[in-house]
Order: structure tokens, then C-alpha cells, then sequence
């Protein structure tokens, strides 16, 4: 029966923690797609929409995968460590995903914004100022 239990509470925190952090990107990254594909709204609504589908998939199939792991607990006090460690990865696979979208959307952003000059050096005076 602790087993259940174990498998229970796990699985209710770990789809919550997902959906909420899903839900929370795909509300407040918005404003940062829009910006990174230079105001092209319908292309940024279109690749939020696909980073929540992609950021569900990894996180849910992540969270199956480790339900596995640890064992059968015995004791109450085996279950909650086994639970919070399980938790605790899926928690770092959650920041992992979030800092890869927005390392590869910094790189799109860098990508589309034009470069200064080669010899640029902001401390030489501007010839003939």
C-alpha cells in the first residue's frame, strides 16, 4: 500500500509542477517570441504553442521513467525519500528544458540582430566629433 501511495503523490506533483511551468512559459514568454522573431506574432504564437507540446512530452515521458526507479519502499519514511528525490529530478529536468529554450532562443534573438563592426571599440572617439 505505500507503494500506491508513493506512486500517487509523485505522480500529482509531478504533473502539477509541469502543467504549471508550461502554463506559466507559455503565458509569459509570449511578450520574449515576439520579440526574438522581430514582431512576427503569428510565427511567435506558433513556436510557443510547439514549445509547450515539445516541454510537455520530455517532462511527462521524463517523470514515467523515473517512477520506476528506487524500489518499493517499506517504511513511510523510505516512501518520502524516494518520492522527493523523484520529484527533485523532475523538478532539474524542468529547469534544464527551460534554460535550453531560452539559450537556443537567445541564439536565434543574436542571430537576426545586426553585429557591430568588426574593429569596433566603444572607448575610441567617433572621428570627428
Amino acid at each position: 500500500m505505500v507503494l500506491i501511495i508513493s506512486y500517487m503523490v509523485y505522480l500529482v506533483l509531478s504533473v502539477g509542477a509541469t502543467v504549471w511551468v508550461a502554463r506559466t512559459l507559455h503565458r509569459h514568454g509570449r511578450v520574449f517570441l515576439v520579440d526574438s522573431f522581430l514582431g512576427n506574432e503569428p510565427l511567435a504564437d506558433s513556436v510557443n504553442h510547439l514549445l509547450v507540446v515539445g516541454f510537455y512530452l520530455v517532462n511527462f515521458g521524463a517523470a514515467a521513467i523515473l517512477i520506476n526507479t528506487g524500489g518499493s519502499p517499506s517504511t513511510i519514511a523510505d516512501m518520502l525519500k524516494q518520492t522527493v528525490t523523484r520529484i527533485g529530478v523532475v523538478l532539474l529536468v524542468l529547469g534544464f528544458m527551460h534554460f535550453n529554450n531560452l539559450l537556443i532562443l537567445r541564439t536565434i534573438r543574436r542571430r537576426d540582430r545586426p553585429m557591430p563592426p568588426i574593429n569596433y571599440n566603444p572607448y575610441q572617439p567617433v572621428p570627428g566629433a
